[in-house]
This record gives structure tokens, C-alpha cells and sequence, in this order.
């Protein structure tokens, strides 16, 4: 069975993108489709390659359980358009960067994350980085909400096929 792959995609790839892969692995795991799935971030910029998540960002994702310290920071690089299923982006600057880096037939796998969200559809997950600890909590609750449509979106996908 051909595993689908997904991509969460932010700035520096230090605080939303770690975070929502984070969230997203805690969550697929409890739906039980952890083999069905392959999952990764990473950044349009270049900025933080091989760099930890932010401590703020594993702060306040740890105190939901989750531990990001392992992910490094890396760049989109073109093999990802052919490779993921989900390219999400956090916000709408990124998400036209991969738009505009993109072949025209991964268009369509190009999203923001939050498009899947019940509670915030349309809304950007807003960049922490230059904030407080309160915009990394607001973070983790938009990207709660999303990713449960994510995986509701996934689990009609592999129904489907």
C-alpha cells in the first residue's frame, strides 16, 4: 500500500511547521494510521537548517505531551513537490512561495493547513517567532483544530482508494 505523505511547511521550519508535525504524529498515532502516512516539515527560507525546533516552540508543544526535540530544520527542496500528497503551509506568504516554486501539477496538493480547520477555515497560522509564550499556545490550538480535519480528510482518502 502506497503510504501517503504529508508536508507542514513555515518560514524557518523552527517554530509552526516542527510544532504541527509534532501534533500531527501525536494524532495520527491515536487514529491508529501511523503506517498509512509519512510525515516531515520544513521551510521556504534557509535561515535554520539543521537547527532544533525554538525552545519556546518545544516548551509549550511538551506541555501537550508532545517532544519535537529530534526534528531539524530544512529547506523545501523540489523533490518535495513530487514527493508529498500535503504540502501545507501555515500562511499565506508561504504558501505562495510553494506556489511559486512548484510545478503547476502540484498545484492542487498546495493548502493552508488551516483550510482543514472547523474552528479557524481560511485563517493563516500566525508566525510566534517574535512574539510571546501566549502566540506558540494560540498556535498549538489552531493547529489542534486543523489537523483533525486533516486526518478526517486522510481517513476518506484511504477509504477511497
Amino acid at each position: 500500500m502506497k503510504k501517503i505523505a504529508i508536508i507542514f511547511v513555515c518560514m524557518g521550519n523552527i517554530c509552526r511547521s516542527p510544532m504541527a508535525e509534532g501534533i500531527f504524529r501525536r494524532e495520527i498515532a491515536r487514529a491508529g494510521l501511523q503506517d498509512a502516512v509519512v510525515i516531515d516539515s520544513a521551510g521556504t527560507h534557509s535561515y535554520h537548517i539543521g537547527k532544533a525546533p525554538d525552545p519556546r516552540a518545544q516548551s509549550a508543544i511538551g506541555q501537550r505531551g508532545v517532544d519535537i526535540s529530534d526534528l531539524r530544520g530544512r529547506q523545501v527542496a523540489d523533490a518535495d513537490f513530487e514527493k508529498f500528497d500535503y504540502i501545507l503551509a501555515m500562511d499565506e506568504a508561504n504558501l505562495g512561495i510553494l506556489r511559486g516554486n512548484a510545478p503547476s501539477h502540484a498545484h492542487d496538493k498546495i493548502r493552508l493547513l488551516l483550510s482543514y480547520s472547523g474552528k479557524f477555515p481560511g485563517q493563516e497560522v500566525p508566525d510566534p517567532y517574535y512574539g510571546g509564550a501566549q502566540g506558540f499556545e494560540e498556535n498549538l490550538d489552531m493547529i489542534e483544530d486543523a489537523v483533525a480535519g486533516l486526518i478526517e480528510d486522510i481517513r476518506a482518502r484511504l477509504n477511497a482508494g
